[in-house]
């Protein structure tokens, strides 16, 4: 599956320099010996932990205050259903902004400066005396999570070495994923404005211990600073470590660019590919269904016949999620990137076909639930003949359950972290900060549009309809990745570059 990035043709493509490294220097330069590439690592996806901290801090929230006495802020239906949709738009914002400051500012100082949205947002809400105040510290949360997700899987591809890139590449999605269940775990003992106040310190911790790590060396050799580059680059690999060959590399291939992009730059196939590539990645991901599937799980639950309580059935869903993404990041730099891409797209296809024609000829619920009222999908028609009612022995109600964990485990496995680390190894340099912010615009308004149509869909076509949709997208995911996307593993971030400038058509196999 690599043989079209082996012994490349072309003077551009320098796979196999004329300087190579010895084998000893090679061992070197790519092993992970010094750690502080993964302490870097860890500063900048903080910022992902409370990015998913923010995303679901509607889920204990929005119940306690539909039923709060303050009169200013007690939610209505249509008020709670801005509170939890309007992070999205925050985010699309975000990622717009990165476009700008992921080159204007660099990917280090640009994930701090996504602290100060970050912290006035959560102090809003921890304040809040009326819904003003939660919507806007909504928006600015969605918004700091949407600008590091642009940034920080570029500074960690960036920062990191062939060899660790794809494990270290899933740590934002597992992050993200860890600081849901935190927060899950949390709403479970603290009343909602404290845990607004508990949100405030990842965003502290990571700023200050981003305040002591490096920039990202290619940015810094982009920018002419070669002397800081030089210097960053030797304290990510360690004193020990022969650094000339990597940093030759980087800088001959910055060398053959222009500082930024222009629009005839734009037209070449070697810069838009990998662009429209990363895109579609996105736009696909968020297709398969995977934000109003977490957005709405519960109800979805409850508006099923499930054999455990929704609330268990959540819980069990957040693990096995978390699981997963430990699996694609154990395993990304083993079995390669179209590997679980495959695998991703084949189990998430499974499960939405079996959600599909379970809610289709299906048990139903016994009893209508008030959250079920509450979200929408109380007239929900769960298929087109009679179905019969279920009853709690039966372990056919289980099935809803099984297949949303194998969708959430297929997706936490392969198109959840893969897209982000695909998204910052093959867009080209001089437009890495600008097309990496473009994605998460486009991820973000697509997750909006989905959350918003979900339950109009639901309730004028039926629940099992957007579970048909989100399998037919499945299937179109795996004719792209076969088509389209390429296999990265092992290959450094100059040497993906460097093939997309051969224009060889057999890359894309």
């Amino acid at each position: 599956m690599q043989e079209p990035l082996l012994g490349a043709e072309g003077p551009d493509y320098d796979t196999f320099p004329e300087k190579s490294p010895s084998p000893g220097e090679r061992t070197r330069v790519g092993a992970p010996q010094n750690k502080r590439v993964f302490l870097a690592t860890f500063a900048a996806v903080l910022g992902n932990f409370s990015f998913g901290y923010a995303l679901v801090y509607t889920s204990p929230v929005i119940p306690a205050l539909e039923h709060s006495l303050d009169p200013d802020l007690s939610l209505t239906k249509t008020q709670a259903s801005w509170f939890g949709s309007v992070f999205t738009l925050g985010a699309a914002a975000g990622g717009l902004s990165a476009m700008v400051l992921n080159d204007l500012l660099g990917r280090k100082l640009s994930i701090m400066f996504s602290a100060v949205p970050s912290a006035a947002g959560y102090a809003l809400m921890a304040g809040a005396h009326g819904f003003w105040m939660l919507l806007l510290g909504r928006t600015l949360t969605g918004f700091a999570g949407g600008l590091t997700a642009a940034c920080i899987p570029v500074y960690v591809s960036e920062i990191a070495t062939p060899s660790v890139r794809g494990a270290l590449g899933a740590t934002p999605q597992l992050m993200a994923v860890f600081g849901s269940l935190s927060l899950y775990a949390l709403g479970l003992l603290l009343p909602w404005r404290w845990l607004a106040v508990a949100g405030e310190g990842p965003v502290l911790i990571m700023i200050l211990l981003l305040s002591f790590m490096p920039n990202s060396p290619r940015f810094l050799l982009s920018r002419g600073r070669d002397t800081e580059a030089l210097r960053a680059l030797a304290w990510l690999r360690g004193a020990d470590t022969d650094i000339r060959w990597e940093f030759q590399q980087i800088e001959d291939n910055i060398r053959r660019q222009s500082t930024h992009m222009s629009w005839a730059e734009a037209r070449n196939p070697h810069m838009y590919r990998p662009i429209l590539i990363a895109l579609l990645m996105r736009f696909l991901q968020q297709l398969m269904g995977i934000t109003p599937i977490l957005v709405y799980l519960q109800p979805i639950f409850e508006s099923t016949a499930v054999l455990l309580p929704p609330k268990d059935d959540a819980a069990i869903v957040g693990a096995v999620r978390l699981f997963s993404v430990l699996i694609a990041a154990l395993t990304m730099d083993l079995a390669g990137r179209k590997v679980l891409l495959f695998i991703s797209a084949t189990i998430m296809f499974a499960a939405n076909l079996t959600l599909g024609l379970y809610v289709h000829f299906g048990p139903k619920p016994l009893t209508p639930n008030s959250t079920m009222s509450t979200m929408g999908l109380q007239s929900v028609p769960l298929g087109g003949t009679e179905q019969p009612l279920a009853t709690p022995s039966s372990y056919l109600t289980l099935l809803p359950l099984v297949a949303t964990m194998l969708f959430i485990m297929g997706y936490a496995m392969g198109w959840g972290p893969i897209t982000w680390l695909l998204m910052s190894e093959i867009l080209p340099l001089q437009a890495r900060g600008v097309a990496s912010g473009l994605c998460v615009l486009v991820s973000w308004l697509t997750a909006f549009a989905l959350t918003k149509s979900f339950l109009l869909v639901v309730n004028a076509f039926g629940l099992h309809v957007p579970f048909f949709f989100f399998a037919a997208i499945c299937l179109a995911s795996l004719v792209f990745t076969g088509c389209w996307v390429p296999e990265t593993k092992g290959r450094s971030l100059e040497q993906i570059e460097s093939f997309f400038r051969t224009g060889r058509r057999s890359f894309l196999h």
